[in-house]
């Protein structure tokens, strides 16, 4: 255990600066707690050209325009953020020591909003982007499925994966091939005979090319060049646990880190949001699960650090929640 440093603890960092960590950042910064935010910038929602699955937002927003505008929103009530890796996460008397500078920041709690990182198909950096601003590329179906509505569209993927992502997007349009990622297909007999059913084409053979043009999106695979408007990748993704699993924190069989009903994780202390925990890729889950490990924080922290407002100098109490205040169903 670490011991001694920062003598004045901030009561939460927040590692993550997606859906999940932001959100959690507004509700603590406004229970009046010192909130600090460290993120690596590689939010998977930075990546989203334009949802139009985010409700409040019928015209779409982007997802960088999303995160800024969160993160303007908990700067406002004064959460801090940083642009920074946390390399480390300890023990200490007070907490948590947690690195990601010279010295390390220590912390009476800490949220871990690190998310997952998707599996991307072998092509160029550049191409990927520009074919992730085009559309061209997708990574959620959930979210923008109907966007591909009676489109042409490419299941990059085998197995239970590639068999369940394909069935889902069958309901938005009769034209999709399933293309094998590294040779054979892995399918049992019936996910074949499904397919087959709902009309799919089938295709084995790892991909040689995949390049991204201006209205389409060309796959060679066994010498053939396919062209599609739209591929989704159906090779899974892989968690950002690795932090919790340092300290001691049970992670699942899938990697995800296992928490109760109001994220807390089996570390005093220790909780998490997100698609850490569940990898749903849904900014609305998130978002709720942000707020739910906000307000157990604020309640857990309170029971050792009760949160009274100073009175006022005219005698009238400031105001402010107490100890006792909390969500009926919080446990």
């Amino acid at each position: 255990m670490v011991t001694g440093l920062h003598p004045h603890p901030v009561d939460c960092l927040i590692v993550g600066g997606g859906p999940a960590g932001l959100t959690a950042a507004i509700y603590l910064a406004r229970f009046h707690l010192s909130v600090r935010l460290v993120d690596g910038g590689r939010s998977r929602a930075a990546l989203i050209p334009l949802t139009r699955n985010h409700a409040g937002f019928p015209d779409g927003i982007s997802g960088v325009d999303l995160l800024d505008r969160m993160k303007a929103q908990a700067l406002r009530y004064g959460a801090a953020a940083h642009r920074a890796e946390v390399t480390a996460i300890a023990a200490h008397e007070a907490g948590f020591a947690v690195s990601f500078g010279v010295e390390p920041l220590i912390a009476r709690s800490v949220l871990l909003a690190t998310g997952v990182v998707n599996r991307r198909p072998q092509m160029p950096d550049d191409a990927h982007a520009e074919a992730l601003r085009r559309g061209l590329l997708r990574y959620c179906p959930i979210c923008d499925g109907y966007e591909v509505t009676d489109r042409r569209v490419a299941v990059l993927g085998t197995g239970d994966r590639g068999f369940n992502e394909t069935m889902f997007l069958r309901g938005y349009t009769s034209d999709l091939t399933l293309i094998a990622p590294t040779g054979a297909h892995q399918l049992t007999k019936d996910q074949r005979a499904d397919l087959a059913g709902a009309g799919v084409t089938l295709v084995a053979g790892a991909p040689t090319s995949i390049e991204p043009f201006e209205s389409r999106i060309e796959i060679v695979s066994n010498g053939y060049r396919l062209a599609f408007d739209s591929l989704y990748p159906a090779l899974g993704s892989d968690i950002n646990s690795a932090l919790a699993a340092s300290l001691g924190a049970t992670v699942s069989d899938e990697g995800c880190l296992v928490v109760d009903a109001h994220q807390r994780t089996d570390i005093p202390g220790l909780y998490a949001a997100g698609d850490v925990v569940l990898g749903l890729d849904q900014i609305s889950h998130a978002m709720g699960e942000g707020g739910v490990a906000a307000t157990t924080i604020r309640n857990d922290l309170a029971r050792s650090h009760p949160r009274l407002r100073a009175f006022r100098r005219d005698g009238l109490y400031a105001g402010g929640a107490t100890d006792g205040v909390h969500s009926r169903c919080e446990g």
